[in-house]
Order: C-alpha cells, then structure tokens, then sequence
C-alpha cells in the first residue's frame, strides 16, 4: 500500500494527554454584519474523542452544519463567528486553536488533519474532470514532491477501499449512481488520512438500501483507520446504530449528550424525546408516529427563556424566564457523561406523570 505522509508544518502548541481530538469551546456565531445580527450558535461546548463516532442531531435549522463548518473555519459570508475556540489534537499531543491559524496554516492542515464529506456528492464534484483527477488534484496539493505513479496508485487504493473498482479512475461523476458519487466523496476526504472526519447529511439523498451500505463502509473504514467522525443528520434513528455519542442541538445550543444507547433507551430532554417518537423504532412492535408540534424559534427575534419551551408540553412558568445551562444529568443512574439543559432536571423529584417513563429514577443524583 503506498502511503502519503502529512510533512511537519510546525503548528504545534502545549501537549495534551487526555483523547480529545477535537475540543470546540464557547463557539459563537452570527449570521449578518448589522448593529443587530442573528446569533445562530451561542457559546457551544462538545468534545470528539480520538477514534469515536459523534453524531449531531436536530431539526433543520437549529445550527447543526453551522457548527461544523466554523469549527473548520468553513461558514461562508454572512456567517461570523464571534467567540470560542476550536482545539485540534495531533496524535502527538500538540494541541492547535483552528480558529487562529493563519491562512498557510489553515491551507497545510486541511485534508491532513481535518476533511468534509459534503451532503450533495454531485455538487462536490467538477462534472468535467474524472474522478481519478479530482482525487489526485487534492493529493498534489500537500504532496506536491509525489509522482504521478503514486498518485495515481493512490487513488486506486482509495476507491478500492470505498468498494469502486479501479477501472472507474477515468470515470465522469454523471457516469456514477448516486451511491458511488458519495463513496468518490469519502475516498477524497480519506485521501490524506485525516484525522477528524465531518460528514455533513451524507445518506439524505440515498435510498435506504445504500443508506445502509454507506452506514456500513463508514463503520468499517473508522475501525480500519483510526480516525474520528462527525456525523450530522436529523435521522436519530440512524445515528442510534453508527455513534458511540450523541449530542441533540435546539435553536443553536446542545441541549442534551451522552453515548447513543442510553439516550435511545432514556430519553433525558423533552425535545429529545419528542425527534426519537417522530421515526420508527429500529426494534420490536411498530408504534405511531408523532411529529413535534409548532416550529423552532426565529432567531432573528432572539429568544427569551428556553427556546423549545413553546412547544414543550412539560413547560413550567421558569422555562418562560431562563434558558436552561447545559448540565450533568440529575438522574443518578445516567452517569457523568450525560448531560442535558433542562429545567426539569432541577424539578426530578417532581416530575410530571408523563415523564415517569422517560426518567424512571425519581432521585437526584448525589
């Protein structure tokens, strides 16, 4: 196998001994460059772990990709950010802010440490190059002392590794199915072997038969390479069988995390519960499905209070008042690493009746 290695680009900064690959810290974004702006991320918190699936969850609207592509520094105008940092981790230790890196920096980095696989495959690619070109154009680009031999074994590796044949290198994206054209996405994204993975709704367009394979090809790439991944979409239902966590966004704030299967089973956050009811359950009887009633907030207008209140069917007169903190979970079976913004969780002695079945354990945690 012939392997391109990333050179040195003497980023580094003081080393880290936890396994954060990706740390974002009190990210905040804008969208417009008025005296009153829309704040569409508010001080977003969320750590990926090296090795892990995260999968980032939500209504349209409520900042999932926003948060994504300024984390790498992406967000086209008039986004803004303006706040936070984001910390990369090499596996060295070295730990980089994306958010100040100079642009050479940030050119150096990009495909080697960081990589997106865009929702719209046919949008991605050039219509009027082959495949094998477009990959190979990217591996020039931080390679540039590479051969066209090795580039071009490269790229044979790549799609082999995706399940495309190499006789496909010389191919058109129109010459592809769908399914394909994503997979040339993936293969283009892996071509460095970055560490941190953004892969922004890339099933949405794809029937559920390639949904699945795709699902599949992502899961074994990740335990063959090692390298971490976002995973956005609005299907909790699909992230229940890829992630190993889940955070669930709201109008621009997390307002619930924790690994993927206690959140299936227990549900912490209203609004939480409310996108798990809206899909069908991956096992055991059908049930009915139920939509969330109401739509998310203009945050045009700002908010006031928490911003799913409106359509909670559990608001109390505080939720009108004061926009919950993300918090630890106050049941004490969940754990430290669950965490979730709600007011009920100052309440979970109370509860009312209907959440009894969501939050079992009528304790708070000690």
């Amino acid at each position: 196998m012939t392997t391109i290695l990333a050179d040195e680009r003497g980023l580094g900064n003081a080393a880290v001994s936890d396994d954060r690959v990706l740390s974002i810290e009190g990210l905040s974004v804008d969208y417009g460059f008025t005296d009153q702006p829309t704040h569409v991320l508010r001080g977003v918190d969320l750590d990926l772990h090296r090795g892990e699936v995260l999968g980032l969850a939500g209504e349209s609207g409520c900042g999932k990709s926003t948060l994504a592509y300024a984390a790498l520094r992406l967000l086209p105008p008039p986004g803004l950010i303006t706040g936070g940092s984001v910390w990369l981790t090499d596996p060295s230790g070295r730990r980089r802010d994306i958010l100040a890196m100079t642009d050479p920096q940030l050119r150096a980095s990009r495909w080697v440490d960081t990589a997106v696989v865009f929702q719209g495959a046919m949008n991605s690619l050039n219509p009027v190059f082959q495949i094998g070109a477009q990959i190979m154009d990217a591996i020039k680009a931080h390679q540039p002392h590479s051969t066209k031999q090795q580039r071009l074994e490269r790229v044979g590796e790549l799609l082999e590794m995706v399940g495309i044949a190499r006789d496909r290198i010389s191919s058109y994206p129109h010459q592809l199915s769908g399914g394909m054209r994503q997979r040339v996405m993936i293969a283009m994204a892996l071509a460095l072997e970055p560490q941190v993975l953004i892969m922004d709704e890339p099933t949405t367009a794809l029937d559920v038969v390639m949904q699945r394979q795709i699902v599949e090809q992502i899961a074994d790439l990740r335990q063959q390479l090692g390298f971490s991944v976002i995973f956005i979409t609005h299907d909790v239902s699909l992230l229940i069988e890829i992630a190993d966590r889940i955070a669930i966004m709201y109008a621009g704030e997390i307002v619930e995390q924790g690994p993927a299967q206690a959140m299936y089973h227990a549900a912490r956050h209203p609004y939480t519960q409310a996108l798990l009811a809206s899909f069908p359950p991956l096992h055991g009887p059908k049930k009915e499905l139920t939509g969330i009633p109401g739509a998310p907030p203009d945050l045009a207008r700002g908010t006031v209070g928490c911003p799913f209140a409106p359509r909670c069917a559990f608001s109390m007169p505080i939720c009108l008042e004061s926009d919950p903190a993300l918090g630890r979970s106050a049941v004490a079976a969940d754990g430290p690493d669950r965490q979730v913004a709600c007011h009920l969780h100052d309440q979970v002695d109370d509860l009312p009746p209907a959440l009894t079945k969501i939050w079992p354990e009528s304790r708070l945690a000690s």
